[in-house]
């Protein structure tokens, strides 16, 4: 079991991360696709991304196993920027640090010739590792970002609503069940037994969609606190650049056009009816095909639901434009 233990500042420096982590969920979902958690619904994603993979598996494995401690370095706080800072923060960590981590890094087996040249100081093998994952990432996670970014930005709308309607406590006591809040303390179902002390460091919150069953924290108990935790789960599928489907088509009128944009940065289905003026049992029927066509996500919240956009709802309304940073 984790314990993570708050103060008073910790529980006023309690954070969700904006977006989706790209080396956080590079890094899981390389657990993900040499186990079976995600269960069918991960399976057609480890088919199409072994079919896009060359050889990065048989490389990244001795660096993150199938179980237990992988580096810290591998997920810099960068990786909220997206993948191109991330991988730059990485090829920059100092020497030191990939020692320490490194040394921590072991099942009883010699290391990997190039693993025991970066922990002895030798930052060449750096290059190749931020190219391999950089491959790794373009077959396992850019085909689907679309959804990621739609099934965790449903998660922080969740938590944020959360956070407005009992501060702290409530978002706590919101997270997924493998994690329990009893103040001041919270719990979360964990490998091993292990205590962390936040010391008025805060909190940061990563919802990741390639995080299964319990949350991921860092080792070093002098990094900046994270909680890596998973969201709610469906298949992800890779971006396509051909017309909608059918389901597509049943977007016109003004109605759905009014339930679309009255989605907002989330809201309930009792919410979406007042703001689209029409009944309960229409704004759900015309969520449902809103969800159907791609341009919401539904997350359920206790009795309620919580409507999001899409990436592809949010353009839709933007008219194609791209979104503002």
């Amino acid at each position: 079991m984790l314990r993570v233990h708050f103060s008073g500042p910790d529980l006023a420096r309690v954070r969700i991360a904006a977006r989706p982590d790209a080396l956080w969920e590079t890094v899981l979902s390389f657990h993900r696709l040499r186990d079976r958690q995600g269960g069918t619904a991960l399976n057609e994603w480890r088919t199409e991304t072994r079919s896009r993979l060359n050889g990065e598996t048989r490389y990244l494995s001795p660096l993150i196993p199938a179980k237990g401690y992988f580096p810290d370095f591998l997920t810099p706080p960068e990786g909220l920027l997206g993948i191109d800072d991330a991988l730059a923060a990485l090829k920059a960590t100092p020497a030191p640090r990939l020692h320490r981590d490194l040394t921590r890094l072991g099942d009883g087996r010699p290391p990997q010739p190039w693993v025991r040249d970066l922990a002895q100081g030798d930052t060449r093998p750096l290059h190749r590792l931020t190219g391999v994952l950089r491959h790794y990432h373009d077959a396992a996670i850019a085909p689907y970002w679309p959804h990621i970014q739609a099934r965790i930005e449903a998660d922080r709308a969740a938590r944020g609503r959360a956070l407005l309607d009992g501060g702290a406590d409530r978002l706590l006591g919101s997270l997924p069940p493998m994690m329990r809040w009893r103040p001041p303390v919270l719990e979360a179902d964990y490998p091993v037994d292990r205590d962390l002390y936040l010391d008025g460091r805060g909190l940061l919150l990563v919802p990741s969609f390639f995080c299964r069953r319990t949350p991921v924290t860092l080792l070093d108990p002098d990094l900046t606190p994270v909680l890596v935790y998973p969201v709610e789960h469906h298949a992800p599928r890779p971006t396509v650049t051909t017309a909608p489907g059918r389901s597509l088509g049943k977007l016109v009128g003004r109605t759905r056009s009014a339930i679309l944009r009255g989605i907002g940065g989330g809201c309930t289905t009792s919410e979406l009816a007042r703001r689209a003026e029409v009944s309960l049992a229409s704004a759900s029927q015309h969520a449902t095909v809103l969800r159907e066509a791609g341009l919401l996500v539904t997350l359920r919240q206790g009795n309620a639901v919580l409507h999001t956009l899409t990436p592809l709802g949010a353009a839709l309304i933007r008219g194609g434009a791209p979104a503002e940073p």
